[in-house]
């Protein structure tokens, strides 16, 4: 098994080998969690990757959204070419969950698009952690969602090898009971098709590889790696295991036990309602579930089929759902990126959940056991996970309190680059002052992010920039993971030079072409104007050597004192560390790459 091997023309400078050396001390010495302080720039990345390379231990990383996660998979892909570095995030483009409105007696129904390219990349991820150790998962908070176990994902693998004696019609049987599809014509992840003796599968988590089975008689005479357009052979295999196309997969045996619990259930629910005298509901329950029951025994799904999990995974009431943090070996290492932003993000996913299937129970759309499929709690999380290593430019209380106030602190950049020069403007004139910044900016090949407080303010803000001729987008919440990475990559490459956005222009996001941010409405307290969210806004001009930050503010407020005076607090460090070593700052040169390139 390979061991994870760092690739990189750099070496640890400034403050990272001695983050380094403290983290991977801390981890060997058992610490439950640590946290390191680094600042826009300084090479957070770079000295977790170090960290991962030391310990050689298979490793979550988190991140509080799927821009962010999209931007470290490609940078720790590139950091780790020869080890598996792999995507788990949600797979919907759309999603609209299931729901009840008592007050307008209004039923939601499910509705849902996946993208296959997120689906399969989620495979990927699954598959890496059953078969290598050299793994490391960039994911969203969707890790801790449930998906089928562990052990029916392995359980229900098909394994073949060469000189097995096996008929062709018992592996067919095989792939169809772990949802591959059989296919004459179309040829795509997660079908195979059948030539005579040979059959061709196309696993669900590759995207340019096949395998090709070959059979004399009842005989496996040979497997080989496939081209799947082509067909042209790529190498030659002893065996193989084609894991599940789906990770929901079951085996009979524990799909008939959970269709007779979810109709015990059923029975006891419905009567319950109908002792209370809501003979509606418990009317609806009933035909509900029964009808789920008939598509099971018959189709072995049915639509919203997850709101059985517990039945189907065989769990006991309240107990912890399977997710992806159950793949992981026992001693995998745990980073959480702009912690901050994450660990609430993590705490608020259980109730949120919770709170709109209890409507679903309490009315008779669901069974009470739909409350079991759900994300973990913290408390459930927090149990699986061995050790932490919080990373944050700003880092919450919680951090620091599970840290017992050991904090890693890391404020010089490797290229010298200093906090921006961020100075407060009355925000009487903002927008025409701000026109005037963005022009001279542009017109010097920069690129410009404008954050604003409201949805309503950023559109008008675009429509009017792109009005006067300049070449400006608005990136919000509607947009898709995709699109946002292709977005993101447009403004590096100079498609266009204004980036106006709210919520989504602070944490992590590396683009060193942007040489003015601009923050409307400084003054407005509240969570996107908070101390916090003013220092990661300022952040976001720390990688180029002409960064700018402009706050627009009627007031000086408690919050813009705070990040003013941290941000001239890390400046005067990094002054004294460039002039003592002879440090010319230079902005980052990054590679621009798309996120399945």
């Amino acid at each position: 098994m390979p061991p994870f091997e760092l690739v990189s023309e750099y070496e640890p400078t400034g403050d990272q080998p001695e983050a380094i050396r403290q983290l991977v001390e801390g981890l060997n010495e058992g610490a439950r969690a640590q946290t390191l302080l680094g600042i826009t720039g300084s090479g957070k990345t770079f000295t977790i990757a170090n960290v991962i390379q030391q310990v050689q231990r298979p490793t979550l990383l988190m991140a509080p959204n799927k821009t962010l996660a999209a931007q470290l998979f490609n940078e720790y892909r590139e950091l780790f070419p020869h080890n598996a570095v792999e995507f788990f995030v949600s797979y919907y483009d759309y999603y609209q969950p299931e729901a009840y409105v008592p007050s307008s007696d209004t039923y939601i129904e499910k509705d849902s698009n996946i993208n296959d390219a997120i689906d399969r990349m989620r495979h990927a991820a699954t598959h890496s952690l059953l078969t290598r150790r050299d793994v490391i998962i960039v994911a969203s908070v969707s890790c801790i969602y449930g998906i089928g176990t562990a052990e029916a994902y392995i359980g229900m693998k098909v394994g073949l090898e060469r000189g097995q004696r096996i008929e062709r019609d018992e592996i067919l049987r095989a792939l169809v009971a772990i949802q591959y599809e059989r296919s004459h014509y179309d040829f795509d992840r997660g079908m195979f098709r059948v030539r005579g003796d040979t059959i061709e599968i196309f696993p669900a988590y590759e995207s340019a590889l096949a395998i090709r089975v070959e059979l004399f008689g009842d005989e496996i005479e040979a497997i080989h790696e496939i081209d799947p357009l082509r067909g042209k052979i790529l190498g030659e295999l002893d065996k193989i295991a084609i894991f599940p196309a789906s990770h929901y997969v079951l085996q009979p045996e524990r799909r008939s036990a959970a269709i007779v619990a979810i109709r015990d259930e059923m029975k006891v629910r419905v009567e319950e309602l109908r002792m209370g005298g809501r003979l509606l509901e418990a009317q609806r329950l009933e035909q509900r579930t029964t009808f789920d029951l008939e598509m099971m025994v018959t189709m072995g799904y049915c639509n919203g089929i997850e709101n059985y999990a517990r039945h189907l995974t065989g769990r006991q009431e309240g107990d912890p759902p399977p997710c992806l943090i159950n793949y992981f070996p026992e001693d995998f290492l745990c980073v959480i990126d702009e912690s901050h932003v994450t660990i609430p993000q993590i705490r608020g996913m259980y109730r949120g959940d919770r709170s709109r299937k209890q409507t679903l129970v309490e009315y008779g759309f669901r069974l009470p056991s739909a409350l079991d499929n759900r994300p973990l709690n913290f408390e459930e999380f927090d149990a699986l996970i061995p050790q932490y290593v919080f990373v944050s430019a700003t880092p919450g209380d919680y951090e620091l309190e599970r840290s017992e106030g050991v904090v890693v602190e890391q404020v010089i950049r490797p290229t010298g680059l200093l906090d921006p020069i961020v100075e407060l403007r009355p925000a009487l004139e903002q927008v025409d002052d701000a026109i005037k910044e963005l022009r001279a900016t542009v017109l010097e090949g920069r690129r410009v992010l404008v954050t604003t407080l409201t949805k309503r303010m950023a559109e008008d803000l675009t429509e009017f920039l792109s009005d006067i001729g300049m070449k400006v987008r608005y990136l919000h919440s509607d947009i898709d993971t995709l699109e946002r990475t292709a977005i993101l990559r447009d403004l590096r490459l100079g498609v266009f030079d204004v980036l106006v956005g709210i919520n989504l222009l602070r944490e992590g996001l590396d683009l060193p072409e942007v040489g003015l941010v601009i923050i409307l409405d400084a003054d407005k307290e509240g969570f996107l104007r908070s101390r916090r969210s003013l220092i990661q806004t300022i952040g976001r001009a720390s990688r180029n050597q002409h960064g700018r930050v402009i706050l627009y503010a009627d007031r000086q407020t408690d919050s813009i004192d705070a990040a003013m005076g941290e941000t001239d607090r890390r400046r005067t460090i990094q002054e004294s560390y460039n002039l003592a070593h002879g440090v010319v700052p230079t902005t980052i040169v990054k590679a621009i790459r798309n996120l399945e390139d």
